[in-house]
């Protein structure tokens, strides 16, 4: 069986740069009964790549040709010859519009993200349209699933092609004892996740606690917040790996988003390193932990207040 599996145009599969659908495919296929047969197709200017099964599409910018139709007409020309028996398109359901003529061909659609903002799923018709051009159609979380369902009828909305599978990570035996006084955030540093409430709020932590420390991991070209605090530390964007390990030292980690989260990898990662995490009641972030703190109505006293109460909990207990 081969298994041909298509990132989005301009998803970067590499340690170097690597966002959460690149993190989640490296992961999935490295433990796959199938991983012999999977290659991973995509287009990166990065050197260093998560896995030797991956294969750069190679493209040549023309005038008055989008860079999106090169890069699927190059897929197409190596499809033609390597003859998949299943094509797994991740967060591009327009893709599929492209792809569709293909014969003797299973396709997979996997949403990462809200169906409702990508081109390709946003109305009824082109959700439908999507149902009868593949066979499984594989969503992230419950919300994200709900929000494909939207204004479908029944028959559509009970099809068997649908269906949740929650992201998950690797199992990690924490030691709670050599947990440090820090609190994480990770992801892009923007009012959309929340980042400038988290901001605020931790910064008057760290003036009323002064053994704790706020850690930073993540960037934003395109919106600049700023906060300084001698124990507010900005690492920047940093690979994977590096995360996960510094998680590990966490004691709590915070994922405050303004918007509807379609899951929320953050959240589980902190997780599963021991964290108490403290999550917004947005999009699919509830199914991402067992027990954490969720606030009802964002801001960031609410944020303070929740820390506030996970530091006096550890200190009184």
């Amino acid at each position: 069986m081969k298994i041909s599996v298509l990132l989005p145009y301009k998803e970067n599969y590499s340690p170097t740069y690597s966002g959460a659908v690149s993190i989640f495919i490296h992961g999935v296929t490295k433990y796959s009964k199938y991983k012999k047969n999977i290659r991973i197709f995509g287009n990166t200017n990065l050197k260093n790549k998560l896995s030797k099964n991956y294969i750069n599409i190679p493209l040549r910018k023309k005038y008055f040709k989008s860079s999106t139709k090169i890069y699927l007409s190059n897929f197409l020309q190596i499809e033609d010859r390597r003859n998949s028996n299943i094509i797994e398109i991740h967060n591009r359901p327009k893709y599929l519009q492209s792809l569709k003529h293909l014969k003797n061909r299973k396709f997979v659609l996997y949403f990462h993200n809200d169906p409702l903002s990508l081109s390709g799923s946003e109305s009824v018709d082109e959700r439908i349209s999507l149902l009868n051009i593949c066979d499984k159609i594989i969503f992230n979380s419950n919300w994200t699933k709900n929000q494909f369902n939207k204004n479908l009828g029944k028959f559509y909305q009970n099809s068997t092609k649908s269906i949740v599978i929650h992201q998950s990570t690797n199992l990690k035996k924490i030691n709670l004892n050599k947990k440090k006084k820090i609190i994480t955030f990770v992801g892009k540093l923007n009012s959309s996740k929340g980042y400038d409430l988290f901001g605020k709020a931790v910064i008057k932590i760290l003036n009323k606690y002064k053994e704790w420390e706020a850690h930073v991991f993540g960037d934003e070209p395109r919106e600049k917040l700023i906060f300084k605090h001698p124990k507010f530390l900005n690492f920047g964007f940093k690979q994977h790996d590096f995360v996960l390990k510094h998680l590990e030292k966490s004691s709590i980690s915070i994922a405050c988003s303004r918007w509807e989260e379609p899951f929320g990898r953050t959240s589980l990662e902190a997780s599963s390193r021991g964290c108490a995490v403290i999550i917004s009641d947005k999009g699919g972030l509830k199914e991402t932990v067992t027990d954490p703190i969720i606030i009802k109505k964002l801001n960031y006293l609410n944020i303070y207040k929740s820390i506030k109460k996970l530091i006096d909990n550890k200190k009184n207990a």
